[in-house]
């Protein structure tokens, strides 16, 4: 079996990478570079998929600068903890767009999954990280894939931690054989992670909890 997995070089989806090798697929990853401040992010996936030997890393590149983003602009970046209100770090269509592009790669590398690491319970606000786009998706994918409209053939999305909470999914990370530390979370693109971003803060707060549930 294949799967492509989206690999940003993330803690989400560094973990669902590792689920994929756990599970008996054959890894392509898929890494794009679009503009993002945090391109170190992509030396974190080219670790991940060392540690993992996969059959392919490939990397798109698009340009998304001025794309509405303080992730490929020069906006200031939130360190509030987020509100009700979706935050500038939200690139408008951004999975949208790279689930197109992984679902072309996946029918050219004849896959049988994608594999994403979106999760709607710590996901800042962003819409299309719901459960809801990526049904919608899933169709409209369908749809436009050739092998589905001759053959009825399917290239699920799959998203293992849409319902998980940061600490449960580094719990279970953790139980895959997943070192965070090769990872980078941080929308700063510093040689160290910047500590005060809302995306530094959601992991050291998950990492503080799953060390304070295993001294309790």
């Amino acid at each position: 079996m294949k799967a492509v997995v989206l690999l940003s070089g993330g803690l989400d989806s560094t973990t669902v990478a590792y689920l994929a090798d756990r599970s008996g697929h054959e890894i392509y990853a898929l890494s794009i570079q679009y503009g993002q401040r945090h391109e170190r992010e992509l030396e974190a996936a080219r670790a991940v998929c060392d540690a993992l030997n996969v059959a392919e890393h490939r990397v798109v590149s698009l340009d998304f600068g001025n794309w509405g983003s303080s992730l490929t602009g020069s906006g200031d970046l939130p360190t509030d903890g987020g509100n009700s209100t979706i935050p500038t770090t939200w690139v408008p269509m951004r999975n949208l767009i790279f689930l197109g592009i992984a679902s072309g790669y996946a029918e050219v590398v004849q896959a049988n999954a994608i594999y994403v690491g979106v999760s709607q319970v710590d996901y800042s606000g962003y819409p299309d990280c719901r459960a809801e786009f990526l049904s919608a998706y899933q169709q409209a994918a369908d749809l436009a894939s050739k092998q589905f409209v001759e053959r009825g053939i399917s290239i699920p999305v799959v998203a293992p931690l849409m319902h998980l909470s940061k600490p449960n999914t580094i719990k279970l990370g953790l139980n895959l054989g997943v070192d965070y530390a090769m990872t980078w979370s941080c929308y700063e693109g510093g040689a160290e992670p910047c500590g005060v971003c809302d995306s530094c803060r959601i992991r050291q707060a998950a990492f503080k909890e799953v060390a304070e549930a295993q001294v309790g």
